[in-house]
């Protein structure tokens, strides 16, 4: 068998990274003096890198986030929005999604919200966790438009299915009977097996009156599921 031949069907088999590095060791006449399982192992690691950064990539591209440019490191300690360094770190390993746990960030608009819901959904990425973040306006329109075309099941299952999801704009506006419904079968199901991230301009002491105004039969469950697990951030940006 040529080598020619070895390049051949690696990059059938889409394995053009170690295609590329096996080119470069044939190129390298210091390689010779290397042995053959070193220079095997090699090979591996240089696939086995690029396979990791296209798994990155695909999670960050499919999580739609609205600042992709968020990062933990680049957070601002410094602006008298008196954030809680040591919790914001420990988030970021990611923990809270092995225990099935939710966030909350409230405070102002233009205080940072979105930024660090984006910066914790691009930790989540790097540790290979499925992510999407959407603005809640936007999702209810897209739950609604599928309970009246009857798709409700498999346009629910976008939202279900990432291990975090980013709701934006968390009870923005007061929830509508139907919207609390759908929220609710959306909230139910995400339950004890993923986590949440809600980003909203409002104490959780006002959610209840956002929804429906208080008086849905509604209210009360859907914020019982959302607080069964929860982890606070709740002021840090007031």
């Amino acid at each position: 068998m040529t080598n020619q031949s070895t390049i051949d069907k690696l990059i059938e088999m889409r394995l053009t990274a170690m295609a590329d590095a096996f080119r470069i060791q044939m190129d390298d006449p210091a390689m010779k003096e290397v042995p053959f399982e070193d220079r095997f192992g090699m090979l591996v690691d240089v696939e086995y890198s690029n396979c990791k950064n296209n798994r990155l990539k695909r999670l960050i591209r499919q999580a739609e986030f609205e600042q992709p440019d968020a990062s933990i490191a680049a957070i601002d300690y410094h602006s008298g929005r008196k954030l809680n360094k040591a919790l914001i770190n420990r988030l970021a390993t990611c923990e809270y999604i092995t225990e099935y746990r939710n966030i909350f960030i409230t405070g102002v608009t233009g205080s940072g919200k979105t930024y660090m819901a984006c910066a914790f959904g691009m930790e989540a990425c790097k540790h290979y966790y499925s992510v999407r973040y959407v603005r809640l306006p936007d999702l209810l329109l897209d739950l609604q438009a599928a309970r009246d075309n009857g798709t409700f099941s498999t346009v629910l299952k976008k939202y279900t299915k990432p291990i975090v999801l980013i709701i934006d704009e968390w009870l923005l506006l007061k929830l509508t009977e139907a919207e609390a419904r759908n929220l609710f079968e959306l909230i139910h199901k995400r339950r004890k097996k993923s986590s949440t991230i809600f980003c909203s301009q409002f104490r959780e002491s006002e959610w209840y009156q956002q929804i429906c105004d208080g008086e849905s039969t509604l209210a009360d469950p859907l914020i019982i599921n959302i607080h069964l697990s929860r982890l606070k951030l709740a002021g840090a940006f007031a």
